[in-house]
């Protein structure tokens, strides 16, 4: 499994102490940029970048930073058979994973420290999906763009 990463300016820095956290937790990982501190530079480039290579590589996984998340999660969920969580606390990070089965977090690097990050993106990767029925066919009616009409 690898592990996709991006940044933009706003998140650059706790990305950079990801990666060496992965490697100390013996995960393979690619950085998909910003490879340097940006200050001028847009978050959807690095989001698709992520969110494509998590698309085409079945078993791996994104985690991507900005200032707060929310962007990147939205830029993240418009690649098909994406699903991107902003993720704030060890909480949310296990829902996003035992309910969601996302294959992409997004945090910020504004409203998180090293120590809470750090945290947050182990507990994502040790937490398994639930694998009930309930929680495949909403991730199906997704992938398939189904919707039921709530009239």
């Amino acid at each position: 499994m690898t592990i996709y990463l991006g940044s933009d300016h706003g998140g650059f820095w706790l990305k950079e102490n990801v990666k060496s956290w992965l490697t100390e937790w013996s995960y393979t990982f690619k950085d998909l940029g910003a490879h340097s501190l940006e200050p001028e530079d847009d978050f959807p480039k690095y989001a698709f970048a992520v969110a494509e290579s998590v698309a085409a590589e079945k078993d791996s996984l994104g985690i991507l930073f900005c200032r707060s998340g929310g962007g990147m999660a939205i830029a993240a969920n418009r690649v098909p058979g994406i699903r991107a969580v902003e993720v704030y606390d060890v909480r949310s990070a296990q829902h996003a994973k035992t309910k969601n089965d996302a294959n992409i977090i997004t945090l910020g690097g504004d409203w998180l420290s090293e120590e809470q990050t750090k945290v947050i993106i182990k507990t994502w990767l040790v937490t398994n999906f639930n694998n009930q029925e309930k929680y495949n066919r909403r991730i199906a009616q997704l992938d398939q763009k189904q919707f039921v009409s709530a009239a």
